[in-house]
C-alpha cells in the first residue's frame, strides 16, 4: 500500500510506484530503537562518516525504500533510515489520533536522534515524511541542521490557506461543526464568521479535486470503493497546521506530477489532470517559497511522486549543493 491521499496525487503514486517498482537488498545494518512504552521503529544504517542524514519514507514504505539512493551520501555523510510505527518492522500500536498525529510520529524522530545520540542530523523525508520534518523543525530546530523536502513540502508540511489543503480544511470545519453540535459556542457571531471562512475554504478545496478527476468512461460496473487502511487513516487524520519553520530547507517538488502510464488512452483528460497537478502544485510550492524564507524550493517538470529515482542525477545534485553549505 503506497501513499493514500485524495485526487490526483494518488494517481501519480500509484504510477510511480508501478514505474519504478521495488528496492534491492539492503546493504544496512538494521536494529530497533525504543521511542515509547512497547513502541520501537526500525533504523537502518548505511554507514558511512561525517554529518549524520536521516531519511524518512513515504506513507506505506519501510526505510528500506531508500536502499539504492542511500548509499550514495555515505562517502561524506553517515546515513541512516527509520521506518516509522505502523510499517515495515517497526512497532504498530493502535491506529489512534494519539498514536498517529504529525507531532507523535516527529516526536519519534526525535527520540531516535537522542537515543543514538546524534549530533544535529539532516533530517530527508519523502512525501508524508514532510510533516515530521515540519514537526521537528518547528518545534526543536536546535536538535537539527536542516531538513530535505523530497516532494514532501504539501500541505501537511506547509500550510497556506490560499494554497488550501483538503484534509486540514475537512478537519476544520468539522471542529466548528462539531461545536455546533455540542452546543459549546459561547460567541455566535464569531462562530458564524469562522464556519463560514471554513466553509468557504473546503468549497474551494472541493473545487480544485474536481478539476483532478479524470474524464474518463466510467466502467460498466463500478468496483466498490476500497476500504481505508486504518493505520493510513490515523497518519493522514491526524495532520497537523505548521507555518513557520526556523531551519536551513531544501524543498524539491515534481511539478506537475509524471502520471506514468495512467490514462495513456485518453488523451485530452491525462492532459486536464496534469494540468490540474501543475495548478494545485504551483501554488503550494509558491506557498512554501513565499511563507518560509529558508526555504530553497527547487521544481522538477513531470518528474514522479518517487523524485529521487525518476530524476536522480538531480536531487543528489540540489543535496549535496545544500548540504554542503550548511554550517
Amino acid at each position: 500500500m503506497k501513499e493514500m491521499s485524495l485526487g490526483l496525487t494518488s494517481l501519480v503514486i500509484l504510477s510511480a510506484s508501478l514505474l519504478h517498482g521495488q528496492p534491492s537488498a539492503s546493504t544496512s545494518s538494521e536494529h530497533l530503537v525504543s521511542v515509547q512504552t512497547d513502541v520501537k521503529l526500525q533504523v537502518l544504517d548505511w554507514g558511512g562518516t561525517g554529518r549524520p542524514l536521516i531519511f524518512l519514507s513515504g506513507l506505506g514504505d519501510d526505510a528500506h525504500v531508500y536502499d539504492k539512493f542511500a548509499p550514495k551520501f555515505t562517502e561524506k555523510y553517515h546515513v541512516y533510515g527509520i521506518t516509522r510505527r505502523g510499517f515495515g518492522a517497526s512497532s504498530k500500536p493502535a491506529p489512534t489520533n494519539e498514536n498517529y498525529n504529525a507531532d507523535r510520529l516527529g516526536d519519534d524522530v526525535l527520540a531516535v536522534i537522542d537515543d543514538l545520540k546524534l549530533d544535529r542530523p539532516v533530517l530527508v523525508g519523502h512525501s508524508i515524511a514532510g510533516e515530521e520534518l515540519s514537526s521537528v523543525g518547528s518545534r526543536h530546530p536546535e536538535k537539527i541542521s536542516g531538513l530535505i523536502y523530497l516532494d514532501a513540502g504539501m500541505g501537511y508540511a506547509y500550510y497556506d490557506a490560499g494554497a488550501g489543503w483538503i484534509v486540514l480544511d475537512m478537519l476544520d470545519l468539522k471542529r466548528k461543526l462539531q461545536q455546533f453540535e455540542d452546543g459549546a459556542i459561547q460567541d455566535e457571531k464569531q462562530f458564524l464568521r469562522y464556519t463560514l471562512a471554513a466553509t468557504q475554504q473546503f468549497e474551494k478545496d472541493l473545487q480544485q479535486m474536481t478539476k483532478e478527476m479524470p474524464n474518463v468512461p466510467a466502467p460498466p460496473t463500478p468496483p466498490p470503493p476500497p476500504r481505508r487502511p486504518a493505520i493510513p487513516a490515523a497518519i493522514q487524520f491526524g495532520e497537523q497546521k505548521y507555518t513557520k519553520i526556523d531551519a536551513p530547507i531544501l524543498a524539491i517538488f515534481a511539478i506537475p506530477h509524471d502520471p506514468g502510464p495512467l490514462f495513456k488512452d485518453y488523451p485530452a483528460a491525462k492532459a486536464a489532470i496534469v494540468e490540474a497537478d501543475r495548478e494545485r502544485f504551483s501554488a503550494q510550492a509558491n506557498a512554501f517559497e513565499a511563507g518560509l524564507p529558508s526555504a530553497h524550493v527547487v521544481r522538477l517538470p513531470n518528474a514522479s511522486h518517487y523524485v529521487f529515482r525518476s530524476n536522480e542525477a538531480d536531487v543528489i545534485r540540489e543535496m549535496n549543493a545544500f548540504l554542503s553549505k550548511l554550517p
